[in-house]
């Protein structure tokens, strides 16, 4: 038996006969243990495409054929027009999310400068997602300003070499680890709609309950023509909500947040996902599909009860 809710009766909840009893209990555990704070975050695509990694969901993957648009950094001053926006929109943080693998010298020159450059300019949380990142690099980042650092473990990692063979899932944990060593706030999830078993769902729950991130952002794959996945269907709904609830019940307090896919998903569905357990989101474009609609969400989380924008908690913006 784990803390709380066993593996066990993870999976023996995912039983259709259970679904309701799954999502009621989910409801209850985010009434007791979430912040009635609903967080919004928006990101920036820094730098595009040409990664070298195989990662069978990724438009950005050199290895695929697809319609990804690719480009280099794009500089100081987009990355502070970006965090003017959201700042002014409502939004509690803003992430710069690059291709590739890691960071090369220059690299990490060009996002320190960005960071400091909104640092001057805004009062924006910061949050950066660098692929994998060294010891060295995260000292240098976090003096410059960078506060959260995110990297999805994205599946189960019993799953994830059939999915990716270019680095691993115990690659990315040592990347967060240090990372949390050195102070930073974590931000760890992955994405749903894979070929996952319920077995795999639940590995997948419990992995991320063990990283105990800051924020779990829960994706859900949206088909990308030219990626070893792109014929994969939309996900069932009904599935979208059952798994946000094992997720909830797993990790009760942690926020759980929209990523991509929302924009596939009805509100109605959206409105599910937040009775069971959402209780954050990213606003505004994604990587390569469309993102949110900020008002939307905003609008559906005050329905739920959930406040949205002002004082961001010391914690969240140090």
């Amino acid at each position: 038996m784990e803390d709380g809710i066993s593996r066990e009766e993870a999976l023996a909840l995912l039983r259709p006969e259970r679904r309701e009893e799954l999502r009621e209990r989910a409801h209850r555990v985010t009434e007791k243990c979430v912040e009635k704070r609903f967080d919004f975050c928006s990101i920036i695509n820094a730098r595009s495409g040409r990664c070298s990694e195989n990662c069978k969901w990724c438009a950005q993957s050199a290895h695929w054929r697809t319609a990804c648009e690719t480009y280099g950094w794009v500089g100081s001053e987009a990355c502070v027009r970006a965090a003017r926006e959201a700042e002014a929109r409502g939004i509690d943080r803003i992430g710069i999310v690059t291709s590739g693998k890691g960071q090369k010298a220059n690299d990490v020159d060009d996002i320190c400068a960005a960071l400091r450059a909104i640092r001057a300019e805004c009062g924006i949380g910061l949050c950066g997602s660098l692929g994998l990142v060294s010891e060295a690099d995260l000292i240098r980042l976090k003096e410059a300003g960078l506060q959260r650092l995110h990297c999805n473990i994205e599946t189960a990692p019993s799953r994830f070499p059939a999915l990716c063979s270019t680095h691993t899932v115990e690659d990315k944990i040592a990347t967060l680890r240090t990372a949390r060593r050195l102070g930073f706030q974590i931000c760890c999830g992955g994405i749903i709609g894979m070929g996952e078993t319920d077995e795999e769902l639940v590995e997948f729950a419990f992995a991320l309950k063990a990283i105990a991130p800051d924020s779990i952002p829960v994706n859900v794959l949206h088909p990308i023509p030219g990626t070893p996945l792109g014929d994969r269907p939309i996900l069932d709904p009904e599935r979208v909500v059952d798994a946000v609830a094992l997720l909830r019940l797993v990790n009760p307090s942690t926020p759980l947040r929209f990523a991509g896919g929302r924009r596939d998903m009805s509100d109605e569905t959206a409105a599910k996902c937040i009775y069971v357990g959402i209780s954050a989101g990213i606003a505004g474009p994604l990587l390569t599909t469309p993102g949110a609609v900020f008002d939307d969400d905003r609008e559906l989380a005050l329905r739920a009860g959930y406040q949205v924008g002002g004082t961001i908690r010391g914690s969240e913006r140090r």
